[in-house]
């Protein structure tokens, strides 16, 4: 449907005075993209911590050591898809950013790169919903596995019961109890796997291209109410037809029936 901004809220102008306005943008943009090349650097220079203990996941060949999820390469993206045991369905921002996996796998694959989403949901829920959504990148369970909780994706009963946990590098008040981000790992020659960097809030954002492309745009990502995030507007891309009460795990649905969840501010529009 067609949003139409009013045209007198918005300042119009001459191509002469548009040009020096835009050249002036352009110096900000320049200096954002070598800010952004300084950042990528600094996170490259992270110094590593080596991961000792010995992950295993369910997939659907069967049981899987976190070594056997790099499939040959030396890099891993592991992707944490909030999708907990007994969900109806993934979460819709998580779901969101897993629509754009599918089309640069075959670049990351032959750069020495491999991905995988991890979810606590037992695999034959994540392979109904996989389904359901049509993607082909790898997802695999860490259902029975301290994998989540080690990376601060998902919290123990006793944390929930304390109503605070630690999540995106701060203590804070316990909302739901799966959470979002993205790890990346590296494995040597002798089969040492280490720890390189993880992401989580709107750390991950730039991973989001649709988002990326609505910055270029008048109205941006235009969401204005009632949350002030990606909840405002996104859905499971199968759902944009009909379904206008269609739910998701990241609001005020409990997908797991148990009673109703406190209403939560997606991952990728936290303040940080």
């Amino acid at each position: 449907m067609a949003t139409y901004p009013m045209i007198d809220t918005h300042k119009i102008v001459s191509p002469d005075e548009w040009l020096v306005l835009r050249r002036e943008l352009l110096a900000r943009e320049k200096e954002l993209t070598r800010q952004r090349a300084a950042v990528d650097a600094a996170r490259r220079a992270l110094p590593w911590v080596r991961v000792g203990k010995n992950y295993v996941f369910d997939a659907p060949e069967g049981k899987v050591a976190l070594a056997d999820l790099f499939q040959g390469r030396s890099q891993l993206i592991v992707q944490h898809f909030m999708f907990g045991p007994g969900w109806n369905e993934g979460c819709v921002g998580c779901s969101f950013k897993s629509d754009h996996i599918d089309g640069a796998l075959p670049h990351l694959e032959h750069h020495d790169v491999s991905f995988v989403s991890v979810s606590r949901a037992p695999l034959a829920e994540i392979e109904a919903f996989k389904k359901r959504m049509g993607w082909r990148f790898r997802w695999v369970s860490s259902y029975g596995s301290d994998f989540n909780y080690d990376f601060h994706v998902s919290f123990t009963p006793e944390e929930i019961a304390a109503g605070q946990v630690y999540y995106n590098y701060k203590t804070q008040p316990f909302e739901v109890e799966e959470r979002s981000g993205d790890s990346v790992f590296y494995r040597d020659e002798t089969g040492q796997i280490f720890h390189t960097y993880s992401a989580f809030g709107r750390g991950d954002e730039m991973l989001v291209g649709a988002y990326m492309y609505l910055d270029l745009t008048p109205l941006g990502r235009n969401e204005t109410g009632p949350r002030y995030n990606l909840m405002d507007w996104v859905k499971h891309h199968d759902r944009y037809e009909g379904s206008a009460g269609a739910s998701s795990c990241c609001h005020d649905h409990d997908p797991t029936g148990a009673g109703p969840l406190r209403a939560k501010v997606e991952g990728h529009k936290e303040t940080a």
